[in-house]
């Protein structure tokens, strides 16, 4: 349960993540307002306060963030791949720096972030992105929680489920365990759960939760 009503301002709402984590956090009884453009409000989830902005424009959402006390970031490019390296820079990192302004001058009390397993073999322009994007979070002064996921399952992206034996023998091997639980797969449900939690109980200085963190939170089904 929650230990207080939480006035959570949501950026990324219309997403894949996004959008179950608000239904979630309406659920257990939290005001969230999420924003997103003219063209998608309609896509945002029943009860929440739909608020027009550009995540990307700190100006847009220093008008729109209102009185919320808790920010969590979640805007990114959908199906990242090798290709989209610079749209990892100017929407990924983009939209966090534009977020990390805006809590500054505003009254959050504490930032969520999903950024990305690291260090990782792949994806390094996506892994370098979230990096500088942690790397501004925690510089920024703001409480924060840094969720740390590698892949995360869900309908329609269940394809690394073919993987899973292999991770359960690197986890067996010692000098490739730590990366096979650093890199290992968490659910949607694990995701949303992790995240409600982390809203509700802000920590007292700045935490990162790391896949074995994720994993461990009580899941809601979905």
């Amino acid at each position: 349960m929650a230990s207080g009503r939480r006035n959570v301002f949501v950026t990324g709402g219309t997403g894949y993540m996004g959008s179950r984590l608000i239904v979630e956090l309406l659920r257990r009884g939290h005001k969230v307002r999420a924003v997103a453009r003219s063209s998608s409000l309609d896509k945002l989830p029943p009860g929440c306060t739909a608020v027009e902005g550009d995540a990307l424009s700190p100006r847009s959402l220093a008008h729109v963030v209102g009185d919320a006390d808790t920010l969590v970031q979640l805007v990114g490019v959908a199906h990242p791949s090798p290709r989209k390296a610079e749209q990892f820079r100017s929407i990924d990192l983009a939209s966090v720096q534009a977020s990390i302004e805006v809590a500054c001058r505003a009254v959050i009390e504490h930032f969520v972030y999903v950024s990305v397993a690291h260090p990782a073999p792949v994806m390094k322009a996506y892994v370098q992105a979230r990096r500088e994007a942690e790397e501004a979070l925690v510089s920024s002064g703001l409480n924060y929680t840094i969720l740390r996921p590698w892949y995360v399952l869900g309908p329609g992206h269940r394809w690394p489920l073919v993987l899973s034996p292999l991770y359960w023998m690197a986890e067996l091997v010692p000098p490739w365990r730590d990366g096979a639980r650093r890199l290992g797969l968490v659910t949607i449900a694990s995701m949303v759960t992790a995240l409600a939690d982390a809203v509700e109980e802000p920590p007292p200085q700045g935490r990162i939760m790391d896949v074995p963190s994720i994993r461990a939170a009580s899941v809601v089904p979905f």
